[in-house]
């Protein structure tokens, strides 16, 4: 797994958790590429904007001194959460082939379970249909797919809580997060 290089500001703490007695500012973040929550300190005298884009590579840091470790989900602050569902939609618009590539290539877990069946909304009979279509010709987008199987839930939205369902709550099974 490669580590992240940028990461995007979800809360900006300037004078750290309210409740804690370190006073040290805290970003709350996202990693870009294996969406990974983190806890950022920057440098000293830099202010950092919600949604803000940041370096956090191995190279010189412009605006983060260091990197204070994962973000557990309960320290999210609310802020956070809002923000990140605004981040999680634009990346799954963003990437929208490796989402679709997801649905090419996903596997069954073990005999009972398939990856597909643990989308929200996704059941057996959808995940049989993909299944099906797939094998004819693989899909090229989230259109693609809406137009091949009838009744199918949004797998784009679909995809959106099931990110967040994986970074907010505890899951037996990560799909998308690292």
């Amino acid at each position: 797994m490669q580590k992240e290089e940028y990461a995007i500001i979800l809360e900006y703490l300037p004078h750290g958790y309210p409740l804690e007695k370190k006073m040290i500012p805290i970003a709350q973040a996202i990693g870009e590429q294996n969406l990974t929550l983190l806890e950022l300190v920057p440098r000293r005298g830099i202010s950092l904007e919600i949604g803000e884009r940041v370096y956090i590579g191995p190279g010189k840091r412009d605006k983060i001194y260091y990197i204070l470790g994962r973000l557990s989900k309960d320290r999210l602050t609310e802020a956070a959460r809002n923000q990140l569902q605004e981040f999680i939609k634009k990346i799954v618009k963003e990437r929208e082939s490796d989402f679709v590539r997801f649905f090419n290539e996903s596997q069954a877990i073990n005999k009972r379970v398939h990856q597909i069946e643990l989308l929200p909304g996704f059941g057996k009979k959808h995940m049989q249909e993909i299944l099906k279509q797939r094998k004819e010709k693989p899909f090229t987008s989230f259109e693609d797919m809406k137009k091949r199987i009838s009744n199918l839930p949004d797998p784009e939205k679909a995809i959106e809580k099931r990110i967040i369902q994986e970074l907010t709550s505890d899951e037996r099974h990560l799909l998308f997060v690292k």
